[in-house]
């Protein structure tokens, strides 16, 4: 089907659904009253014991029904990114006017998934090999292999629905639903289809996991005592940032087929731009050079200048290298505007979703700009010299946003900016 507005044109694309499953709200309604009211979703873990690790805290979903979501003979089979998945998917469609029940043959191959993630399906496969190594062979799951893949994923929740579109994952570390969501907006802006369910998802609060970013030194150890405050983004006694787990999922949709069909319009994609500074598997260069080159070409391709940027969704993750480095990008990339425009970072306040943290900061912005109210960035107590940009402290802000910058910078100096518009 194609979608094109005509010769030179390209199809303008827009978000009609939004799905939730958060450390701090479970529906979007309830993420919408936590962001706002800066209430932290960080805990202590609760689904092993954590008694010798040297951290015990993470953005965990400790009441999330995962049957509620997944028939119980079925979830050995697959990871718990399933059931969030589904869980926010079906919200997003629901919250689209969409019925897959009620859909056509033709209407299902319209509809393509692409999912982004970090750590697909390692929780499960931890599990597995923990299973085997311990000498419960029999208990390991006969999918361990077909499941333990991430491209897996979209093809379960093909399988929910009955899509038959395009049924794709994108691993790119953290910026992974950042650039799931740029890919949908270029093949609906190509007219190869016209709406997607895009998102991202992610679920590694696990030993292992928690054992290997401590050797890296990336987690804070600091706050085991007190979680709520373990994410301090851009605050000077930063020195880690916290696990989490959720799903954000959307609806992106070709413009007039929305309005065709009467939807409600969030908000429309007009920018997407991905660049890569090819300098080291965890650490970001000091020049700040590439993740500023990313806003720059999502603001050219959004055909805004940085006069018109009203927000920026942070990446924020509460690590002393990160959080310099991308106040200096800010700086390069908005000039003069940069200290004009305020900034939050959501990280504060549900800790590091991995690969779906770029999605999770697209859901808050489309809060921001639904309700014009900007959302805090929380525990910012120690003012630090380098980061010295606004960031909304402590409470949220009455703001109108037309044009907001959703921002990520990730391991393997992979850096993604979105650009959204609010329409009229």
């Amino acid at each position: 089907m194609s979608t094109s507005n005509g010769p030179g044109r390209m199809t303008r694309v827009v978000i009609t659904g939004m799905g939730v499953v958060s450390p701090n709200g479970f529906g979007r309604q309830a993420f919408c009253r936590a962001i706002l009211e800066g209430r932290s979703g960080v805990k202590r873990i609760s689904r092993y014991d954590v008694s010798e690790l040297p951290v015990q805290i993470a953005g965990e979903i400790a009441d999330f029904d995962e049957l509620a979501w997944i028939d119980g003979k079925e979830r050995k089979h697959v990871s718990r990114v399933v059931p969030l998945c589904l869980a926010a998917s079906s919200e997003a469609l629901n919250d689209a006017g969409l019925n897959p029940a009620a859909m056509s043959l033709q209407e299902k191959r319209e509809i393509g998934i692409i999912l982004g993630s970090g750590g697909g399906a390692q929780e499960y496969s931890e599990h597995n090999y923990r299973l085997w190594h311990t000498g419960n062979v029999k208990q390991v799951s006969l999918f361990c292999i077909p499941s333990g893949t991430p491209g897996t994923i979209s093809s379960e929740v093909q399988m929910r629905f009955g899509f038959r579109g395009y049924s794709h994952v994108v691993s790119t570390g953290c910026t992974s639903s950042s650039d799931a969501i740029g890919y949908a907006f270029a093949h609906i802006q190509a007219g190869v289809q016209p709406l997607f369910l895009v998102g991202g998802v992610d679920s590694t609060i696990t030993p292992g996991i928690i054992k290997g970013y401590t050797l890296l030194r990336a987690l804070t150890t600091s706050w085991n005592h007190a979680p709520e405050r373990a994410s301090r983004p851009f605050s000077r006694d930063r020195d880690g940032f916290v696990l989490a787990e959720g799903s954000w999922m959307f609806v992106l949709e070709d413009y007039h087929h929305a309005r065709a069909r009467g939807a409600r319009i969030y908000a429309e994609i007009v920018g997407y731009a991905s660049t890569c500074e090819a300098f080291h598997r965890v650490r970001l260069s000091e020049s700040a050079e590439e993740p500023a080159r990313a806003i720059t070409e999502a603001m050219a391709e959004a055909g805004v200048s940085p006069h018109n940027i009203d927000y920026v969704n942070l990446h924020g993750t509460s690590t002393g290298l990160n959080d310099r480095i991308e106040t200096r990008a800010l700086k390069l990339a908005l000039g003069n505007q940069a200290r004009r425009v305020p900034m939050s970072a959501l990280k504060s306040l549900i800790g590091h979703a991995q690969g779906a943290t770029g999605a999770a900061g697209m859901a808050a912005t489309l809060v921001a700009m639904e309700h014009s109210q900007i959302p805090p960035t929380i525990n910012l107590e120690v003012p630090d010299p380098e980061c010295d940009l606004d960031y909304v402290p402590d409470r949220d802000r009455k703001q109108p946003i037309e044009y907001a910058i959703c921002n990520c910078v990730g391991f393997g100096s992979k850096n993604s900016a979105l650009v959204l518009r609010k329409l009229a």
